[in-house]
């Protein structure tokens, strides 16, 4: 049986090259192949940063807070068409302003039921086009959404970062994403692993 495109997602070796596909829902287990992914951090016009908390159904890390969304692109689907997509499927959004902030990221994370994540995962930032008022998450991906301030936000990562996904609060130790936030960064490198406890 053919598996259509949008079930797919692109396989990556260590150096971001994609060398195959495989099923969405095979891919995530213990032994997770590398795959390409994407994160987008989404800011409102007045400057607050929308976090959300994922559906408690979510396969991996159900009930964490988390960035805006995040999401994999399709096989020979560009990865800010895949963005813009991810924002109106899971938050009903339209977004503008789309940056790429941190091109490289990648990370391995295990969670409690033991499935790892093994993803090459660009981070974007962008701004909200939609009212406020009309975000529309989809339950099966978000279980509540909040908007904070940046500043708090990497400050809760930083003190704290057990009550976040993995991801984002390593992202958010990274200081191109803090500066594209409007978080002025304090003198000295930090890295997420680091301001985690992953060193």
């Amino acid at each position: 049986m053919t598996i259509p495109a949008a079930d797919e997602v692109v396989l990556v070796d260590r150096e971001g090259v994609p060398v195959g596909t495989a099923p969405r829902t095979d891919v995530h287990r213990r032994d997770t192949p590398r795959h390409l992914a994407f994160s987008c951090h989404v800011l409102t016009p007045d400057g607050h940063v929308v976090v959300t908390r994922r559906a408690l159904a979510k396969r991996t890390w159900p009930g964490a807070w988390t960035n805006a969304f995040c999401g994999h692109p399709r096989p020979g689907e560009h990865l800010e068409d895949a963005v813009r997509r991810r924002a109106s499927d899971e938050l009903g959004v339209e977004i503008t302003d789309l940056r790429l902030v941190l091109p490289t990221f990648s990370y391995e994370a295990v969670d409690d039921s033991g499935v790892r994540e093994n993803e090459l995962c660009p981070v974007y930032v962008a701004t909200l086009a939609t009212p406020v008022d009309q975000i529309a998450p989809d339950p099966d991906e978000v279980a509540a959404w909040r908007l904070v301030r940046p500043e708090a936000l990497v400050a809760a990562a930083a003190a704290a970062p057990w009550t976040l996904s993995p991801w984002s609060a390593w992202q958010l130790a990274e200081r191109d994403l803090r500066l594209a936030l409007g978080v002025p960064v304090t003198p000295g490198p930090v890295t997420g692993k680091e301001a985690c406890g992953h060193v």
